[in-house]
């Protein structure tokens, strides 16, 4: 069974490097394409659903941004199930000050040169492995900034719709980009952060390895 996998805002297939699946499952990477002007995450997550061979079943795992699309795919689509990781399932549950930077329309006004700069020193005091930090470098130079801002405006203005899907949600409790406080996770990874999938992929292997042993081949 194919499980398609799509990463988060700034980062590409890489950041899975950690990831395995039992025997059987076949792992797809979906690349991002190219978003129209003003085009919201529903509209996007549509198009990103034509990658997707729906002739056989599938399941999908999305990473941060990558489980918002992955939610939106799933309200219109029948995937077996979904994996969020890091991620959220419904607008309701984005922090306060994304919304408010939906609301004031305050992306365009971050300079995505020094975020990107910020998240790569960032990355340099954390427990990844040189190699790890190496490519979540590489991965962060070579986002392009307009996909950036038009990610962090689909994001921020994202409208809320009903959970109407099977899902699994891994999320850790110190996780500073969505906090856990504004979401409900059906499984907690403790002082987990927001790219425990690099550095605490074995736990994150294990409960997706508890998943798919459900889903019917």
């Amino acid at each position: 069974m194919n499980v398609y996998f799509i990463s988060g805002l700034g980062a590409d297939e890489r950041v899975f490097k950690h990831i395995s699946l039992p025997e059987g499952y076949e792992a797809v990477y979906l690349k991002w394409i190219d978003p129209l002007k003003n085009e919201t995450l529903t509209d996007y997550s549509l198009r990103m659903a034509g990658k997707i061979d729906m002739t056989k079943p599938f399941i999908i795992i999305g990473l941060s941004m990558g489980g918002m699309i992955a939610s939106e795919i799933s309200r219109h689509f029948k995937p077996e199930t979904i994996i969020l990781i890091s991620s959220i399932p419904t607008a309701s549950d984005l922090p306060p000050y994304m919304t408010a930077s939906g609301k004031f329309k305050l992306y365009d006004w971050i300079p995505i040169g020094f975020l990107k700069s910020a998240t790569i020193i960032k990355r340099l005091f954390v427990v990844e492995s040189a190699e790890d930090r190496l490519i979540l470098k590489k991965m962060v130079e070579d986002c392009d900034e307009s996909f950036i801002r038009w990610g962090m405006a689909a994001i921020s203005t994202w409208k809320e719709s009903p959970v109407t899907f099977n899902y699994t949600h891994i999320h850790g409790n110190n996780d500073l980009v969505l906090p856990m406080r504004y979401t409900k996770p059906t499984h907690i990874i403790p002082k987990g952060g927001h790219f425990m999938i690099v550095n605490r992929a074995k736990e994150v292997n294990e409960i997706i390895k508890k998943i798919l042993a459900n889903v019917k081949m």
